[in-house]
């Protein structure tokens, strides 16, 4: 177990700015930062980072908290993977207790398989290079790839023996199981007749590319065959598992994040020496799909980083043509999008490998063309004088600027096709409608049939109603977040036994005080578990503490009451006025309007009580004829809350006649 000292410093040193800041592009926003959400598909950033509180805030998911919570969320770590990542990152030494082995039975699926693909990683890798075989077939073919030592141990690169069961024994020998071995896929585990089973190393006689998440953990690996055997595919990755979905994942994304921000822009590519040769050269904002044809999900990884991607295409790329298909993914998502291609022979890996860093960013800015540019250039010259095929290649040009969210964009692309292909614009609209009518008619199509499901749940007579009670507490949370430290100035009533009337005397209390008061008086207790829990721990912290940290507090709460002040915070302060005295308007604050709102919340909480006292006391009343003790109690109650709601100005609604 990680030691209270290490978890300490780590929540101590971590900055969730920083932090985040790896995995989303965030822009600043006021005294805050904002990005696009990394959980949803949104195109309007409503994901917030607060710097001062040390939290963050997921408006379009909904999720929120401080900086190990988003690395939970994110990364899908386990609370101790989170701790070891930050510590890794701040450079701080970790100090661990001896687990037992239940703590240790208890390590989940997903962790072990990481753990095993790490192994691998760094098996892989010291083979390559403390290995003969290493040595002599691995290390030497990439070094004809004109690699360099820094640059294979900054990517991990490794060798698999030419063996069957070597990596699997080695595994075996070091205590990981067989079982998260075969899940991860990297070895072959077959049943045999009479029970037993053969296990052999999926990756045999390949040089290793490891396939990092953007947060650097070994997903699953790349492997290159390096005999002719034609038998074996040249490249085999990884199957699908619980850690690693070859969809969601780029090559290089790890070593790639922070310069596709810097640079904003990502040059996507082919292959894994592609990606490496480029970094090596100097461009290391360069990611690769891994020979897989671009997804949605590989896209939306690039959006959290940067607007602009610009593809590389090799210049004698067979399967030019059906790579557009991506090009149309991208515009999908709102991305702006340039195609390069390199000259005939070459592709990204050899040209940056001859050519050095500033002859390589030359030809890439001089030759890098927007996307319509080079469809048209490529589709033009296949429909050559065929009128047919001209038509044909300016309605895929069209079908690809319906692509585009943006309306102004796709103007501006109308008039550019028309330019090139000398047509009207006039033509280029009607084709336009017609393509945006046919996607209009499928989607009522498919609005209509949930429609139906819709009507079915409209009808339902179970309707969800505002839980009031939630909405208290949560007010209460918000303003002891807020304002719990403020003093108030407070008119207290008092009652003075001995002359049998009333009087009232000021007080200066803090909210915190005054809230914790009025509720035990009235011996209210909070009734959502998670807002109580949080309810007690900053009154806790406010009543008994000199100094209210807000950025420690939420850093050592438990995940639950750091998600719980996260959303209450953001939501809180989400729309805030900005520059408005510059305008001679002066809004008023919400310390200026602090004590009417802590009276209001108080006398609203009182309200609900008196309220529910009234309704069981009718409902009492109303199963008797002759008990008339409730409905005279009823009748008290009654003018209580028209007091209570007198003292707030609050609307008082009508529950019925009493009499």
């Amino acid at each position: 177990m990680i030691s209270k000292t290490t978890i300490d410093q780590v929540y101590e040193t971590a900055r969730v700015e920083e932090v985040i800041g790896d995995f989303v592009q965030l822009k600043k926003s006021g005294s805050n930062f904002k990005g696009l959400s990394p959980f949803t598909d949104e195109r309007t950033p409503s994901f917030m980072v607060s710097p001062v509180k040390q939290i963050w805030k997921d408006f379009s998911s909904g999720k929120g908290g401080n900086v190990v919570a988003f690395l939970m969320e994110h990364e899908h770590f386990t609370y101790p993977e989170a701790i070891k990542y930050l510590a890794k990152k701040y450079n701080i030494e970790i100090d661990e207790t001896e687990q037992t082995s239940e703590e240790k039975e208890q390590a989940n699926e997903r962790e072990s398989m990481y753990l095993v693909s790490e192994y691998a990683q760094k098996y892989f890798e010291q083979t390559l290079w403390d290995t003969e075989p290493g040595k002599a077939i691995g290390l030497t073919y990439f070094k004809e790839r004109g690699f360099t030592d820094g640059t294979i141990k900054k990517f991990g690169l490794g060798y698999s023996l030419d063996q069957w069961e070597a990596f699997t024994q080695s595994a075996l020998d070091e205590g990981y199981q067989l079982e998260f071995l075969e899940k991860t896929g990297l070895t072959i585990v077959k049943e045999q007749t009479g029970g037993e089973t053969k296990k052999f190393d999926r990756f045999k006689g390949r040089v290793m590319f490891p396939i990092h998440s953007m947060s650097g953990r070994v997903l699953g690996f790349g492997g290159r065959i390096l005999t002719n055997d034609k038998k074996a595919a040249k490249y085999l990755n990884s199957p699908e598992s619980d850690i690693y979905h070859k969809s969601k994942v780029l090559y290089g994304i790890y070593y790639a994040k922070q310069a596709i921000a810097k640079e904003d822009n990502c040059y996507l590519v082919e292959g894994y020496t592609d990606v490496i040769q480029m970094y090596q050269r100097g461009v290391e904002n360069v990611v690769s799909s891994s020979g897989t044809a671009l997804t949605p999900e590989q896209i939306r990884l690039i959006n959290r980083l940067t607007k602009n991607i610009t593809v590389l295409f090799d210049g004698d790329a067979a399967g030019l043509r059906a790579s557009l298909r991506g090009i149309d993914l991208i515009l999908e998502q709102g991305m702006n999008v340039k195609v390069c291609t390199f000259p005939e022979g070459e592709d990204p890996d050899s040209f940056s490998k001859s050519n050095t860093y500033e002859d390589l960013v030359l030809y890439l800015e001089e030759n890098a063309k927007d996307f319509i540019q080079f469809k048209t250039s490529l589709l033009v010259k296949e429909a050559a004088n065929d009128p047919i095929k001209r038509a044909d290649t300016i309605r895929d040009i069209v079908n690809s600027i319906s692509k585009i969210p943006d309306r102004i964009q796709k103007e501006v692309y109308i008039q550019e096709c028309a330019k090139i292909m000398q047509i009207s614009e006039e033509v280029l609209y009607n084709t336009l409608a017609q393509i945006n009518k046919k996607e209009v008619n499928e989607a009522s199509k498919k609005i209509k049939q949930e429609q139906k499901v819709f009507e079915v749940v409209k009808n339902d007579p179970v309707v969800e109603k505002v839980n009031i009670e939630d909405e208290h507490e949560k007010e209460i949370l918000k303003i002891l977040i807020e304002f719990g430290n403020e003093k108030l100035s407070i008119e207290e009533i008092y009652f003075d036994k001995e002359i049998g009337e009333e009087y009232t005397e000021t007080v200066e209390r803090s909210v915190a005080e005054k809230l914790y008061l009025d509720l035990q008086e009235d011996e209210i207790e909070f009734a959502n578990p998670i807002f109580k829990e949080t309810y007690l721990l900053l009154i806790d912290q406010f009543l008994n503490k000199e100094s209210f940290d807000f950025a420690h507090f939420v850093s050592s709460s438990p995940k639950g009451v750091s998600n719980v002040i996260a959303d209450l915070d953001s939501v809180e302060n989400r729309y805030q006025l900005h520059d408005w005295k510059r305008r001679e308007i002066y809004p008023k604050s919400k310390k200026d309007d602090l004590e009417r709102r802590v009276q209001q919340i108080v006398i609203s909480i009182r309200l609900k009580l008196v309220s529910d006292l009234m309704v069981s006391l009718l409902e009492n009343a109303s199963k008797t004829e002759t008990n008339r003790n409730e409905m005279e109690e009823a009748r008290d109650y009654y003018e209580l809350k028209k007091r209570l709601a007198q003292k707030s100005a609050l609307v008082l609604k009508d529950f019925g006649s009493l009499s």
